[in-house]
C-alpha cells in the first residue's frame, strides 16, 4: 500500500506550511483526488490515523472530496466519465478523446481552528 508513504509525505508538507504561517491548530485537511488516480480514497483513510499519529494533525479531520474522471469528445466535443462510459463517448461512442481531469491528488484546504 503506497498510500501510507503519500500520506506521510502530505503530513509533512502541511506541517511545514503551518509552521511557515504560524498556525498551531489545524480542524480539517481537504485532498482531492482524481477517480483514475493511482490513490484509493478507503485506504488513504485507513492510513490516515497512523500517518498524523504525534504530529501536528493528530486531532485533524480528514475529507477526501473525489475529482471525476472525465474526458472530451475529440469528435463531438461532449463532455463525458469515462469510467461511467466505459471509456467511450455517452453521446457518439466514439474512443478518441482527451483527458480533462481525474488523476489529481492534490492538497486543496488546510482549515485552522
Amino acid at each position: 500500500m503506497h498510500e501510507l508513504g503519500v500520506v506521510i509525505e502530505v503530513v509533512k508538507t502541511v506541517e511545514e506550511f503551518s509552521k511557515k504561517n504560524g498556525l498551531t491548530k489545524i480542524d480539517t485537511l481537504v485532498l482531492q483526488i482524481g477517480e483514475l488516480s493511482s490513490m484509493i480514497p478507503k485506504y488513504i483513510e485507513a492510513c490516515y490515523p497512523a500517518a498524523v499519529d504525534g504530529t501536528l494533525l493528530q486531532e485533524t479531520q480528514l475529507k477526501i472530496e473525489i475529482i471525476p474522471g472525465n474526458a472530451i469528445c475529440q469528435k463531438c466535443q461532449k463532455v463525458f466519465n469515462l469510467l461511467e462510459n466505459s471509456n467511450k463517448c455517452s453521446s457518439c461512442g466514439s474512443e478518441d478523446w482527451v483527458l480533462l481531469c481525474g488523476k489529481e491528488f492534490m492538497i486543496k484546504e488546510v482549515i485552522a481552528c
